[in-house]
């Protein structure tokens, strides 16, 4: 199958698009459109000059409308209404998908359905992982629909041969396999990205003073919370062995190996906090800090994960932000108390007035 690598490239790139205004009463929308919690309706007759991207909501483009670019949504429903024209891709995580127009490009699905009308047009292939696709009489795709499934060859019939002499003193060869697949590793990084995300949204509901006590301590505190986190995992195994031994501390021990993956969890979504923070102001945006912990932890698991991806080195950003992490959540005790050596800043007096 003739699947573009592009749609991979255009998910990236829709992450990290700052959201665009556009104006409602304009027929014609120019720039990109990314929504976080929040559905987007693109109305009949009306032209969109960019890309989509929903998280968490729904896309609806209604009759006769256009859109010059591609289109991603995770955890939504996609509706394309009949006339439609989609001049680019569409990829659906977790989603339902339902066509009635002509998309002229490749379509992805993760986990998801897709319903191709009877009057749908789809000029490009489609791939499932994990998905279905239901096409009705008369709905026309150009390109393969291919699941995620291997296909069967069957092998043509070898003709007899005589057997040829035997050899001695000749070893087996060494049974090498080889599995790779690229794409899987890259979906699966996307997959933990999201659920990371996710579980950062919910604690910044509950939790968000002590992320903020704990991103504070790694930006103010870098070194030393990695030192903090370095000294756990060496000291951490000796003291699991030593509690083990006693048997009466096996309890306490089985406690502290669920702390440290909790700790690990915990400095990510502080990280991805800060990150989200300082990426709203540099797009000069103001966000709710749950959509903010939201995207930031998204995007620190995403690069982090993709960096993870490259051989020999790949392994080390992740293991400085653990360390940090680790460490920031203990000196904090998970945000409950500043760190060792804290100085509070000081707030002046204020000067009464002149009599």
């Amino acid at each position: 199958m003739k699947l573009k690598l592009t749609i991979s490239l255009l998910l990236l790139a829709l992450l990290i698009l700052p959201a665009s205004s556009a104006l409602a009463q304009d027929p014609i929308h120019n720039g990109d459109v990314v929504r976080f919690g929040q559905n987007y309706t693109l109305g009949e007759g009306e032209t969109l000059n960019g890309s989509i991207a929903v998280f968490g909501g729904n896309i609806s483009i209604e009759k006769d409308a256009e859109v010059n670019g591609s289109a991603a949504i995770f955890g939504g429903n996609f509706e394309i209404a009949e006339g439609v024209v989609i001049n680019g891709d569409l990829a659906v995580f977790g989603g339902n998908l339902m066509v009635s127009g002509e998309v002229k490009g490749d379509i992805v699905i993760f986990g998801g359905q897709a319903l191709l009308e009877s009057d749908s047009i789809v000029t490009g292939d489609i791939a499932t992982f994990g998905g279905q696709v239901t096409q009705e009489p008369g709905a026309e795709v150009g390109g393969d629909i291919v699941h995620n499934a291997p296909p069967s060859i069957d092998a043509p019939e070898v003709p007899d041969v005589p057997n040829p002499p035997e050899v001695p003193g000749i070893p087996n060869p060494p049974d090498v396999r080889v599995n790779i697949n690229p794409f899987w590793n890259i979906f699966s990084k996307l997959a933990q990205a999201v659920v990371v995300a996710a579980v950062g949204m919910l604690l910044s509901l509950f939790l968000q003073p002590q992320l903020d006590r704990t991103a504070n301590t790694i930006v103010r505190q870098p070194l030393i919370s990695g030192g903090y986190g370095l000294i756990i995992f060496v000291v951490l195994p000796i003291i699991l062995i030593v509690m083990a031994l006693t048997i009466i501390l096996i309890p306490v021990a089985a406690v502290v190996v669920v702390l440290v993956p909790l700790a690990w969890l915990f400095g990510v979504i502080a990280i991805g906090q800060e990150v989200g923070e300082r990426f709203a102001k540099a797009v000069n945006q103001v966000w709710a800090p749950v959509l903010s912990t939201g995207f930031g932890v998204f995007l620190l698991m995403l690069v982090i994960g993709f960096i993870e991806l490259i051989p020999c080195i790949g392994w080390i950003p992740s293991t400085l932000v653990a360390l940090m992490g680790i460490g920031a959540t203990a000196m904090t005790w998970f945000g409950t108390r500043n760190p060792p050596g804290y100085i509070p800043p000081v707030v002046p007096d204020e000067i009464p007035p002149a009599s």
